[in-house]
């Protein structure tokens, strides 16, 4: 099971038999369950490279798209230089999600019609399911706004309406409630099984979407959620911020929901992306021409100097999190090469470049096969949107914001909201969450700028704000609109 714990197996699936006759026994209820949380891997290349994290972040203002030139991954250039357009866009992202929701619509249509298994055991995959179509929901929701909506599995001609991001919200939100009250969730999974759904992950998830939505009605429930997180005493802080990034420190005391890749026994390849493994995000983004600690990599992902300069000079997250290529030195005390790359001025993503030998025990494509898990929500966020939805509910958020800032033994004081995104900004530096926060708080216009970036030749607008849907899409659906900034 790819998307949960490494020593789940992953089964196949004859795609020909048809869902109402393969629910058939227990065994097969998982099996349909782990299909269900499959895709979550193919968010880093499905013949494209689409990492969540990673396009997020070249949206905003911290990571350059980089490469070798700006013919290189064009579609990657475009959505970092908001000229995307319906027929050059990250489409793959709309299909892997779609994929997702159409598995987990599956185990919510026919679990109940298992023999054999016992009514709270289906309520937990059914939950399970529901949540991960909240997933893939979320991610279509932010990137593309007004699109095709379903809770059932579409039969021919499969179409269906196509809903205003709003409404998407709302369905999406009910939903996630829904699962939510299903009490069945652990706060936090036993080992063995980590990468299944678990409440705090759930929890994360509503107030990610509420905090976007700017949803002041559910504000109260989604501090609420924070808190029971806190409360539970199940999640942590790490002192070493730099670590929390190592294959040592997948699922630490502080991770709340990663999804899951490992290097050993990993046999994906060009040819089929969607066999089990490894990642090639981090050569992607690694360090062109290194050789020393780190693996020869594409130089994709570069940072911003501008992000290594925010921090101050005792600011454990600056370069632990960042590595500047002129200081840094390997353990035998030999400064790390590097060619430069374009748009790139000397500073790397040092959470999930590849790492010399990150690829161990590999089986199929060695740059495809690293074994770095993506962090999608870390207690430190928990901490970080406890102190923001207390501000926004008319409270003072400032001891949530202190567990942090101790944390990374930094100076900052301010307990202002517009502080608390700026610390966000620190903490989360390469990780995706960026360029929704200046979407979310309304400073997307002002930041998002040529003049605040060394290669971007355009400027942010509102109208940008979702994506084209793909031509291919509207191609296929006559009642399919199209987002309106790309009608031209």
């Amino acid at each position: 099971m790819t998307s949960c714990g490494k020593n789940f197996i992953t089964p196949v699936h004859n795609s020909s038999e048809p869902y109402s006759e393969y629910f058939t026994n227990e065994s097969r209820a998982f099996e349909a369950l782990v299909a269900a949380y499959d895709p979550l891997n193919w968010f880093d290349y499905f013949y494209q490279y689409n990492a969540i994290h990673f396009i997020s972040d070249i949206l905003a203002d911290d990571i350059y798209c980089g490469g070798s030139n700006d013919g290189d991954q064009p579609v990657l250039v475009k959505a970092h230089y908001y000229a995307s357009t319906p027929t050059d866009c990250c489409n793959q992202i709309w299909t892997i999600a779609y994929s997702g929701i159409n598995r987990a619509c599956a185990v919510l249509e026919n679990m109940d019609k298992v023999p054999g298994m016992s009514d709270e055991l289906k309520t937990l995959y059914k939950t399970e399911a529901e949540v991960l179509k909240c997933y893939y929901y979320n991610i279509l929701w932010k990137f593309w706004g007004n699109i095709p909506y379903y809770d059932k599995n579409l039969v021919s001609p499969y179409f269906t309406k196509q809903l205003t991001a709003d409404e998407v919200y709302k369905n999406n939100i009910t939903a996630l409630e829904h699962a939510i009250s299903q009490n069945v969730l652990p706060m936090k999974v036993e080992a063995g099984k980590e990468g299944r759904i678990s409440l705090a992950m759930a929890y994360m998830l509503y107030a990610e979407m509420v905090m976007y939505q700017n949803d002041e009605e559910r504000y109260d429930t989604a501090l609420g959620y924070m808190k029971d997180i806190k409360a539970s005493n199940k999640y942590t802080l790490e002192p070493d911020y730099a670590g929390i990034f190592l294959e040592s420190g997948e699922w630490c005391r502080e991770s709340i929901w990663e999804i899951n890749y490992f290097s050993e026994g990993a046999s994906r390849d060009w040819g089929n992306p969607i066999r089990t493994g490894g990642t090639v995000h981090p050569i992607l983004t690694g360090i062109p021409g290194a050789s020393k600690e780190f693996a020869d990599g594409w130089g994709f992902g570069g940072v911003a100097k501008s992000a290594y300069d925010m921090f101050d000079e005792g600011d454990i997250r600056r370069d632990g999190g960042i590595l500047n290529i002129e200081t840094y030195l390997t353990p035998s005390g030999e400064k790390e090469t590097c060619t430069p790359r374009w748009e790139t001025e000397g500073f790397y993503n040092l959470k999930y470049i590849a790492r010399l030998n990150g690829n161990h025990g590999y089986k199929g494509d060695a740059n495809m096969n690293h074994g770095n898990n993506f962090r999608v929500y870390r207690y430190a966020e928990t901490l970080l949107n406890a102190a923001e939805l207390s501000v926004l509910t008319g409270g003072d958020g400032s001891s949530y914001l202190k567990e942090v800032r101790d944390r990374a033994k930094c100076k900052d004081s301010g307990v202002s909201r517009e502080d608390i995104i700026q610390e966000r900004h620190k903490e989360f530096v390469g990780e995706g969450k960026r360029y929704w926060d200046l979407v979310r708080s309304g400073l997307a216009q002002s930041v998002l700028t040529s003049a605040n970036h060394t290669f971007r030749p355009n400027d942010w607008t509102p109208n940008k704000k979702y994506w084209p849907i793909p031509q291919t899409e509207i191609d296929k659906d006559p009642d399919l609109k199209q987002n309106t900034a790309y009608n031209n």
